[in-house]
């Protein structure tokens, strides 16, 4: 018996750090019950739902290719280099950006509208960026919906009888909500990579003080999860001094921006 109760024990053990991965952005060990590429899967069958029930992408193809290219220049410097990214552009009038599994980042127009600079794209597509390295979706899908329904409807194109269709679970993964902590090594490992990418940190800064206006206004859909934005100042402009102070020619990128983005929005 007691010989039973010890490979008992060690079972679970293996079982346990089976499901243990690293994550690259902070070092440290987490319990992950989706493979990798079981992340590309599911980004690859479900982007099309989320898009669809995000008003359809933004029909302005330069728009789209210039919004790719910013996402390519971040995801060139992440600490995974292997997903095949996608930077879309949705017409979804709210404020807000998200990211799926493997790769797939969407941008609203409404937070398009809003920003004004290159700096300040690049400062949102990096924080989306960072959510897919760490695999906080694929965290969030395990824990909030149950990866058994969400795999089997991923894997084929029919829905089992008697399980949510895949507009059904596209509502839930729109709804998911990021813990605090993750959204705070977002902020700031976001702010790392749109630096390495050669953007001015202080169009992070310049998103987050908008993003606090437009909170006065209404709520805001991509400060559902988020720590408040004075929180979010504070942090993310202590790093900024601590680590990028005097720095230098990155770039800001407002009449680019103007041009590829706002003057095709109107």
């Amino acid at each position: 018996m007691f010989r039973n109760f010890i490979s008992f024990v060690i079972a679970a053990a293996l079982s346990f750090f089976c499901g243990c991965v690293t994550n690259p952005i902070t070092g440290q060990q987490e319990f992950m019950l989706l493979p990798v590429q079981q992340d590309i899967e599911i980004g690859r069958r479900y982007a099309p739902e989320v898009e669809k029930q995000m008003g359809g992408r933004i029909g302005d193809e330069s728009l789209q290719d210039y919004i790719d290219s910013i996402g390519q220049k971040i995801a060139r410097i992440s600490h995974n280099r292997d997903f095949d990214y996608h930077f879309t552009a949705v017409n979804d009038k709210s404020v807000n950006a998200l990211a799926l599994p493997g790769g797939y980042v969407f941008i609203t127009k409404g937070m398009l509208e809003q920003l004004t600079t290159e700096a300040q794209l690049a400062s949102v597509l990096a924080h989306e960026v960072v959510h897919i390295v760490a695999r906080d979706t694929s965290n969030m899908i395990s824990n909030q919906i149950g990866i058994d329904i969400l795999l089997t409807v991923a894997a084929s194109q029919k829905t089992p009888r008697g399980l949510l269709t895949a507009a059904d679970l596209t509502r839930q993964i729109l709804s998911l909500q990021y813990s605090r902590d993750d959204e705070r090594i977002a902020d700031l490992a976001g702010l790392n990579y749109m630096v390495l990418a050669g953007y001015d940190p202080q169009g992070m800064v310049e998103t987050i003080e908008m993003l606090h206006r437009q909170k006065d206004l209404k709520p805001v859909e991509f400060l559902s999860t988020h720590p408040s934005p004075e929180n979010r100042l504070e942090y993310i402009m202590e790093k900024i001094q601590t680590r990028y102070y005097g720095i230098q020619g990155q770039k800001t990128g407002q009449q680019d921006y103007n041009a590829a983005v706002l003057q095709q929005l109107r």
